[in-house]
């Protein structure tokens, strides 16, 4: 199994600063209102100090996520989702296309793509479980999909060629 990773993500400084320099030390004197000089701070004023402090300076605020080296980025996602609301949106609009052309032979090219698309959902769950060898079986059945997709689309492309000499 893959190591874990760590991503940190770094919040940017707020955009007022106090006005007193706070030390972020956990042994840190205080000054008291009205006095002149600093004198030692209580243990429960350290501690709420210490708090504050976390709560104004974000740059020490770091949010870990733990995710396998073999995930996916963002942008990644992004494209991968992208491509699948795409692909079901050419769908829909070949198959359209047949309806309101009166071309059914395009509709037979909608058909094609759905072996297509489920090779696309093959690829987005096994990325989504993190490439699991448990779930390698899906780029089986990915791969299978494609080879079965690329058949039915040239299929589909011929029978449109075919309609198209016919009524030409």
């Amino acid at each position: 199994m893959a190591a874990a990773a760590a991503a940190t993500l770094c919040l940017p400084r707020p955009c007022c600063t106090p006005k007193i320099p706070f030390p972020s030390d956990s042994r840190i004197s205080s000054y008291r209102i009205g006095a002149g000089k600093p004198q030692q701070a209580s243990t429960k004023a350290k501690a709420g100090l210490s708090l504050f402090l976390d709560f104004v300076e974000p740059a020490s605020l770091q949010l870990q996520l733990h995710e396998p080296s073999n995930a996916l980025s963002l942008p990644t996602w992004a494209v991968h989702v992208s491509s699948v609301v795409e692909w079901i949106i050419a769908m829909a609009l070949v198959w359209q296309y047949g309806e309101k052309s009166g071309y059914e032979a395009w509709k037979g090219l909608s058909w094609g793509m759905v072996p297509l698309l489920g090779g696309a959902f093959c690829a987005c769950t096994w990325h989504f479980f993190y490439n699991d060898e448990s779930l390698e079986v899906l780029v089986a059945l990915q791969a299978a999909l494609t080879l079965v997709g690329n058949a039915t689309m040239c299929i589909a492309a011929y029978r449109i060629y075919k309609s198209s000499r016919e009524s030409a």
